[in-house]
């Protein structure tokens, strides 16, 4: 007889989503500062390669991806224009860490990252986001260098 096993499902924090940009603390990002839709993250590319062969296939890891970080920053705050004033001056950040909206899943940190681009957004009163996008690089396959 099969029972259910109750598992927690969890809960989400939408106050808890925050960006920290070590190199320049002026740019940390907390909820108070995002827009609805606050953060997104993501890889791009494969964690590893599956090349064939003549009679099968080998496994080809990659040491690191790239990742882009996307934050809504509301355009209402003075802290958009401050991330504008930074890429004039220079769009290295450094590493930068994310934190999502659930304890259950660990911070994020990518590597060498920029500001790839700034979106001020529509200037027609009805959406107050300025979208930054961070690209940097994520390490996967740690055991790669476990020669």
């Amino acid at each position: 007889m099969a029972t259910n096993p109750r598992v927690t499902q969890g809960t989400l924090n939408r106050v808890r989503t925050s960006v920290v940009i070590p190199a320049f603390t002026n740019l940390n990002v907390q909820a108070s500062y995002m827009g609805k839709q606050m953060a997104r993250l993501n890889f791009e590319g494969n964690f590893s390669d599956l090349i064939g062969t003549a009679t099968g296939a080998v496994e080809s890891d990659e040491p690191y991806v790239f990742a882009s970080l996307s934050i809504s920053l509301l355009r209402t705050q003075s802290l958009a224009s401050q991330w504008l004033e930074q890429v004039q001056a220079g769009s290295g950040m450094g590493d930068v860490t994310s934190y999502s909206d659930s304890k259950a899943f660990d911070a994020i940190t990518l590597n060498n990252c920029v500001v790839q681009s700034i979106d001020p957004g529509a200037w027609d009163g009805t959406d107050p986001v300025v979208r930054v996008t961070l690209r940097g690089t994520f390490i996967v396959n740690n055991n790669l260098w476990n020669l």
